[in-house]
């Protein structure tokens, strides 16, 4: 993973939100020149097309009390529509703010393309570890589908590695109700990707609810998946029937039988693997003839 910058946001987010934390003899005015406007909460809306879609409401109370205390340390950062703003980066913050009871807020007002808005939005997420596996997957969609991006650009635009990206977007390949469970936190990205050779969909999710059950680790789910895989290839190979160059080779095996036992033979396959011999013989003397042949 590439290194963080000094604030834990990604590339990209430090230039479009000035350092509020550098000279600490800033005024009012100050902060006014580097862009920060104070405005009315009521004016802030949340955008609907961000990444984060569950805020953890222990969490949210938390930050208020911190912020009815210390206040809003980071403006937000927000760009103009019509009569409001919309959030870019800190819907978290405003919500907060909003449980504290703040009438304003501090932001930064910024003209950005929609794809510069969601980059932000999911930098600001993921470096704080704040969406959960499925949200981060589809926001990795997003840029790819929407943007024309390629996973080692949404990689680099996010201080991910590739491999990362990959992995995350391999999720939504899951069962929808396997995807809540890692919503839920009741299975981990790791089982998620262990469950992924399953192809069944309700066989995927009894797999999950018994990893759930069962507590099992990720490395006990890779070794179960593996077996099943395994015995499913063996079933399949048992019921797969035989070809039909398979079939002309027992004919001719049947018939050299016949010539050489002198009685009547007949070949059975069950399967492309296995079958049944039959030899009939008709006296004694004939029996003891076929056995004399196998006894040689």
């Amino acid at each position: 993973m590439a290194r963080l910058n000094k604030h834990g946001l990604g590339k990209g987010l430090d230039s479009l939100i000035p350092d509020m934390t550098s000279p600490s003899e800033k005024t009012e005015k100050d902060e006014k020149k580097d862009g920060v406007t104070i405005v009315s909460i009521n004016k802030v809306e949340p955008n609907r097309e961000q990444p984060r879609k569950i805020f953890n409401e222990d969490a949210l109370q938390e930050l208020s009390e911190s912020i009815k205390q210390y206040g809003i340390i980071q403006p937000l950062l927000v760009q103009k529509k019509d009569d409001y703003y919309e959030i870019i980066a800190g819907e978290r913050r405003w919500r907060a703010a909003k449980k504290a009871g703040l009438e304003d807020v501090p932001v930064i007002i910024r003209d950005l393309s929609e794809q510069e808005i969601v980059e932000i939005s999911l930098i600001e997420n993921i470096q704080r570890e704040d969406l959960n596996p499925i949200e981060e997957a589809l926001a990795y969609k997003r840029l790819l589908e929407e943007f024309d991006l390629k996973q080692d650009e949404v990689a680099e635009k996010v201080s991910k590695s590739r491999t990362a990206v990959t992995n995350s977007l391999r999720l939504l390949k899951l069962d929808e109700r396997v995807q809540q469970m890692l919503i839920d936190e009741m299975i981990s990205p790791g089982h998620g990707r262990a469950l992924l050779v399953i192809e069944d969909p309700e066989k995927q999710y009894q797999f999950a609810q018994k990893i759930f059950d069962e507590k099992m680790s990720v490395r006990d789910v890779e070794k179960e998946v593996k077996r099943l895989q395994k015995n499913k290839k063996e079933d399949k190979k048992k019921d797969q029937k035989p070809d039909e160059r398979v079939l002309t080779e027992l004919a001719r095996i049947e018939e050299e039988l016949k010539q050489k036992i002198g009685t009547k033979v007949r070949i059975q396959p069950k399967n492309a693997e296995s079958g049944k011999i039959e030899i009939e013989y008709f006296s004694g003397e004939e029996l003891d003839k076929i056995l004399n042949y196998f006894n040689k």
